[in-house]
């Protein structure tokens, strides 16, 4: 009798649980709702990228579109592009014309890697320029190009994570020595990047950098001062004479020289060669131009001399 009596009250509890149960369930939905609102934030919080681009074409390594008032750029989970520490040229006015990265010295094959972690956009050849050189787009709002590589190691759309290799050090394009050409651009504008790396010490400025329109310029003229070459340059950012001079002083055979000069290096020549036609050292001109004894010289290629 008692079993009779309990599963006839079954189905009157199970009524009162989903009536119960009702009000919870709106809750949850809305406690879902909310969570998903919060999802969706962060996601664009950390990846506002998509803000600040409409389309993605392969087609222009930079197309400038209008910069936002002010940006906070991550970056955090980053990796330096190279583990070479020598910056040979600033941001800014160089030859007449706008030098719009930095360029560090590398030796060719080096291993170059990407920055942060985002979808590679460009991989191209330009042999009045960038030469073999690789454009990445990244999740901070960033996009970064790695300029003068002697091969690539990515293609178009491929997914990178930060510190995948993308290339190797090279002299392609328009160069007068391996060096990478390292530059940060936003929405297609190109930035110091000495505002946010710091290559001498191999690490970032700071968790995040805030672009401001209003101040870039005089942030800018600072952190060449500070991370740009020798942190002599002047506020102008063109001391590429300054940059001469001490490339000279670097070099024993040149030590009390104030003017430096240059050669183009013919098909078959020798440092050995060229430091007798010069009248120098093999040493003098490795030491100026920052190159090992037994680098394959290019034909075209410019080296320095005093």
């Amino acid at each position: 009798m008692i079993a009779v009596t309990s599963l006839c009250t079954l189905p009157a509890t199970g009524q009162d649980l989903l009536a119960r149960q009702a009000p919870i369930d709106r809750k949850m939905k809305a406690v879902d709702s909310v969570a998903l609102q919060r999802l969706i934030q962060n996601e664009s919080y950390d990846s506002p990228a998509a803000d600040l681009y409409d389309d993605w074409n392969n087609q222009y390594a930079h197309r400038a579109t209008a910069l936002p008032d002010s940006f906070r750029i991550n970056l955090r989970g980053f990796c330096m592009p190279t583990t070479n520490r020598v910056v040979t040229s600033n941001f800014g006015p160089r030859w007449g014309r706008q030098h719009k990265g930095l360029d560090v010295k590398v030796y060719i094959g080096d291993t170059i890697r990407s920055a942060f972690s985002g979808k590679v956009r460009i991989v191209r050849y330009e042999a009045g320029g960038y030469g073999k050189y690789v454009v990445i787009r990244h999740d901070n709002g960033l996009e970064t190009i790695y300029g003068h590589m002697s091969k690539h190691l990515v293609e178009e759309n491929q997914e990178v994570r930060a510190g995948d290799p993308i290339g190797l050090g090279g002299n392609t394009g328009r160069s007068t020595g391996s060096h990478l050409h390292f530059e940060t651009r936003l929405c297609g504008v190109a930035l110091n990047p000495a505002l946010m790396f710091d290559f001498k010490n191999q690490d970032v400025v700071d968790d995040y950098y805030v672009f401001r329109k209003n101040s870039y310029e005089s942030e800018s003229l600072l952190a060449t001062r500070l991370r740009g070459v020798s942190g002599k340059h002047r506020d102008n950012g063109s001391s590429e004479e300054e940059e001469d001079i001490e490339l000279a002083t670097a070099a024993p055979a040149a030590a009390y020289a104030t003017e430096v000069h240059f050669h183009k290096v013919a098909a078959g020549e020798t440092l050995a060669a060229i430091a007798r036609k010069r009248g120098t050292t093999v040493d003098a001109l490795c030491k100026l131009n920052r190159i090992g004894k037994n680098i394959r010289l290019m034909p075209g290629q410019i080296l320095k001399y005093n």
